[in-house]
């Protein structure tokens, strides 16, 4: 575990990193560049994307983690990563031209709604496709341990890119239908530089010959391409419905809510680099003690960690709305369901490495196609009547069923869950913690009122976490980070 977080801190400060820059294009320079309806155009089309990427990927990114290790020599281990990079290209072609012979039904679909999007609808499988095989490509080198520069270029590169294009915007050097091609054009560079990077790493020998097992390989593909699209569907699903429902630039509005709440996703994704593939290879080798241990001990500390980031977040909504324009502010409401789906997602620790890395995966593959119909049937219902609030509660209900299936299939199946007395008190602390200071306000600017309460809370949060040590992992990273800081 003490490997585990450390490569997951270096990704998490990283993942921070890119966060932050995030938070300055969203909150910012997004609203403050261009208008609402191109700022909406831009979530839609990488919405879209995010929803066709799976489908390209063919699932094989999560197939290389389960399999790789389960391949002892080179020839077989070349043989699998030749299929890795191939099938999803054959998957793309096969799209790409049912998509070619349906340009005409796309550009109708959108001719009586919002026509913005007409232009650009090639642009979605042009970043999706980019995406996909970034993906497989960042796969690649976490099989090999070495996530810190795939993290790097998925949460930061991409939006340091996006600033200086804003900043290009807002200078006139170029127009904002530029800006859009050229953002398509950086998740292209970023496809490409993963790439180099992976060869480096380990260059297979290239061939035409499959895997010792390649049917079930393929198969193993074929359902987690299911299960990727309906963990896509249950992300995205919301703002694309917003396009067809509402105006578009209520995407854009939808998408900061969403944006601020998904900073609570950060540690889960920056330990996830690592567990996934730990995770795989403890399957692998049938080691369920260590499994169960890991489970429980990453449960707690990205709990530990989210919770702070969600207090953070709540305390400070106020604040932080009031230095945007105004058309941009929606109800904190929104903003806490978001925020309470992902500080559950994080409480999950290792679950979805388990069972994706399992032979029950086509059980949650089952339930996953159920809830992506069922998410779907929310925002056709609440939607329209009740617009991005709406939303809201669809992404809610559907992602609070789903977690807790998963977490009932686990226990079902390996006779293990990942909680403890401590997630009981970490929770009530944290929403007594949240409530005390979510109606005080300093009398200054918001910036100087959002550093102080950050501050204040920051402090007695981690006091009492290390006080009643809610986890022992970060306890200790805690205290070495201490002791630096005394010698210093």
């Amino acid at each position: 575990m003490g490997v585990i977080l450390n490569q997951s801190f270096k990704n998490i400060i990283t993942t921070y990193f890119g966060f932050g820059i995030g938070a300055i294009n969203t909150l910012f320079l997004f609203t403050y560049f261009l208008e609402k309806e191109y700022y909406g155009l831009v979530g839609f089309l990488l919405s879209a994307a995010n929803l066709i990427w799976p489908i390209l990927d063919f699932g094989v990114h999560n197939t290389l983690v389960k399999f790789y290790s389960s391949y002892k020599t080179k020839l077989d281990r070349d043989k699998l990563l030749n299929l890795i990079v191939f099938l999803p290209l054959i998957v793309s072609i096969i799209i790409g031209l049912i998509s070619l012979f349906s340009y005409s039904m796309l550009l109708d679909y959108f001719e009586s709604g919002n026509k913005l999007v007409q232009p650009y609808i090639w642009l979605i499988f042009v970043i999706a496709l980019a995406t996909a095989y970034f993906e497989i490509f960042f796969a690649w080198s976490k099989v090999h341990y070495q996530s810190v520069f795939g993290n790097f270029m998925k949460e930061v590169f991409h939006r340091i890119c996006i600033t200086l294009l804003l900043f290009a915007v807002y200078l006139k050097l170029i127009s904002v239908s530029q800006f859009i091609y050229w953002m398509a054009g950086v998740f292209i560079f970023r496809a490409f530089a993963m790439m180099f990077y992976a060869f480096r790493l380990y260059r297979p020998t290239f061939s035409l010959q499959m895997p010792i097992n390649f049917i079930t390989v393929l198969k193993y593909s074929a359902l987690i391409l299911i299960a990727g699209s309906v963990a896509m569907i249950l992300l995205d699903l919301d703002k694309v419905m917003i396009e067809h429902y509402l105006p578009i630039e209520n995407v854009a509005i939808y998408g900061i809510a969403v944006y601020i709440a998904t900073v609570i996703s950060v540690p889960q994704k920056a330990m996830h680099q690592i567990i996934h593939p730990l995770t795989a290879t403890m399957l692998n080798e049938r080691d369920r003690v260590g499994m169960r241990d890991l489970y429980k001990r990453s449960s707690l500390s990205l709990l530990v960690v989210s919770a702070l980031i969600f207090i953070l977040i709540m305390v400070n909504l106020n604040q932080l709305y009031s230095l945007m324009p105004p058309q941009y502010q929606i109800s904190s409401f929104i903003v806490l369901l978001i925020s309470l789906v992902k500080l559950y997602d994080n409480m999950l620790g290792s679950n979805n490495s388990i069972l994706f890395n399992s032979d029950y995966y086509r059980l949650v593959l089952v339930i996953g196609v159920a809830l992506a119909i069922l998410a779907y049937v929310f925002n056709l219902i609440l939607i329209p009547t009740y617009g991005i609030m709406g939303a809201a509660i669809a992404t809610f209900l559907a992602f609070f069923i789903f977690n807790t299936a998963k977490i009932f299939i686990v226990i079902s199946k390996f006779k293990m869950h990942p909680f403890t007395n401590k997630t009981l008190y970490i929770l009530l602390f944290s929403a007594a913690l949240c409530g005390a200071f979510y109606i005080w306000e300093f009398p200054f600017h918001p910036f100087i009122n959002i550093a102080l309460k950050s501050i204040v809370v920051s402090i007695i949060y981690l006091f009492v976490t290390l006080k009643f040590n809610f986890s022992d992992d970060i306890t200790i990273l805690m205290q070495k980070y201490l002791k630096k800081a005394r010698v210093i």
